[in-house]
């Protein structure tokens, strides 16, 4: 049987660690994953990454199954930040580089498209308007 993926339940277990041991969590994201949206005049040469996501730092962090939002600022100026959890390389304490860093994930496929269902002909009984004006009432299947 296929399991998703323990990613980013890691992810969060580690940063509650790390928060809870009065450390600084700092992600490494790789910035080249379809659908990063960070800064990219703080990225380095090899197309990662850091970011500082302890709770002083960042606004609004959303850490769900699917990815890693917050609003943090940069040079002064507020972003917006997301990340999908297969983007994340790794997560680690600042002061002592404890943590874990991450496989190289590809992202999860796009849901298939149900085939399309040819409509039915409506084969509801209808009452015709002569058995409406009679007593007994007579039912005829349009086709």
């Amino acid at each position: 049987m296929a399991m998703t993926s323990s990613k980013p339940y890691m992810i969060k277990a580690l940063y509650d660690w790390i928060v809870d041991n009065h450390c600084t969590p700092y992600l490494l994201v790789d910035s080249l994953c379809d659908g990063v949206l960070v800064p990219q005049q703080y990225v380095n040469k090899d197309g990662q990454i850091v970011l500082n996501i302890s709770p002083s730092a960042v606004m609004g962090l959303d850490m769900s199954l699917e990815s890693i939002g917050f609003n943090a600022r940069f040079g002064g100026v507020p972003m917006d930040i997301y990340v999908p959890c297969y983007a994340v390389v790794g997560i680690y304490a600042k002061e002592n580089g404890q943590g874990m860093m991450f496989e190289v994930e590809t992202p999860p496929e796009p849901p298939k498209p149900k085939k399309s269902v040819k409509p039915v002909k409506d084969s509801t009984p209808t009452v015709s308007p002569k058995s409406a004006e009679s007593s007994k009432p007579s039912l005829r299947v349009v086709k």
